[in-house]
């Protein structure tokens, strides 16, 4: 294992490690141990348990489902082992399940057609690496889902208010938006007329990215949620959407779209025009001709 895999496992570890200790400040205890804290050992440990096979198999299939089932695993146990759960924090734990039951069924569905994912050819060859994917994506599961279980786990319970309300709408405009992006991406590359072509109609003719606009914008509304709970390091947990914004804007997401996209039709003037006209990220209503 190379120094700069070690780092990172490091890195990944410690990071989430530090949320964890945070968001378990003032928080429910299942018998010695904060229940918030318990949750982030579960992202880590569920990942690092699928990856034996998948490394084994050498295949990534499983990845984003395994994600999803993260996800969910944390959530229900937050819930089951937090004492007089609320209702905001039985919205909020229904909230992430249904998102990550719809994204962890749309990738798995997406690779399973696919075949691969070709983001892991050259990752999953090498197992230090690969371990290291499998790792950083318990951090992100649990960066992610941090406001959320500041909300589950707080020993404070607090009524529905106006941070409620606003933060249902937000989730639920952000979940919309998510869900019909990838709902026409999906068709438009199901329709043999589009081999080869991008798409730039619906929700694509607003932003580049309108899933990526959605998903930022769902899990600020359970960091808005969260709000009125937060006392002292708790206060880390509003990296959440923090967190989901970087990963997508500055890592994994757009930079590596918007670069195949320039290599692929780069050379291309309704391409140039697209991306001149329409915005990378928050959606604005196309320009009229």
């Amino acid at each position: 294992m190379n120094s700069k895999i070690l780092i990172g496992l490091i890195i990944s570890v410690g990071l989430g490690v530090a949320v964890a200790f945070a968001g378990s400040q003032g928080g429910m205890i299942f018998g010695a141990m904060p229940v918030f804290l318990l949750c982030g050992i579960l992202a880590y440990a569920i990942n690092w348990l699928a990856f034996i096979p998948a490394n084994m198999a050498q295949t990534e299939k499983f990845y984003d489902l395994t994600g999803s089932i993260t996800y969910l695993t944390i959530m229900i146990v937050a819930c089951a082992l937090s004492a007089s759960v609320d209702l905001r924090a039985v919205i909020v734990a229904s909230m992430v399940a249904v998102w990550a039951l719809r994204l962890g069924s749309f990738l798995f569905l997406r690779i399973k057609a696919d075949g691969h994912d070709q983001r892991f050819d050259q990752i999953k060859i090498s197992p230090p690496r690969f371990f290291l994917t499998w790792t950083l994506q318990g951090l992100w599961v649990l960066l992610t889902a941090a406001s959320a279980l500041v909300i589950i786990t707080n020993a404070t319970r607090l009524p529905l208010d106006i941070f409620a309300y606003i933060g249902v709408g937000l989730w639920i405009a952000g979940f919309v938006i998510e869900a019909v992006a990838d709902r026409q991406k999906r068709t438009f590359r199901n329709n043999p007329k589009n081999k080869g072509r991008f798409i730039s109609s619906g929700l694509w003719a607003w932003s580049r990215h309108p899933n990526y606009f959605g998903e930022i914008l769902l899990w600020t509304g359970i960091t808005v949620m969260s709000l009125p709970l937060l006392s002292g390091w708790q206060w880390v947990t509003i990296i959440s959407p923090i967190f989901v914004t970087t990963l997508l804007m500055r890592v994994s997401g757009v930079p590596k779209l918007e670069a195949a996209g320039q290599k692929r039709w780069g050379d291309d003037p309704d391409y140039i025009e697209y991306c001149k006209s329409v915005p990378v990220l928050i959606p604005r209503p196309p320009k009229s001709s």
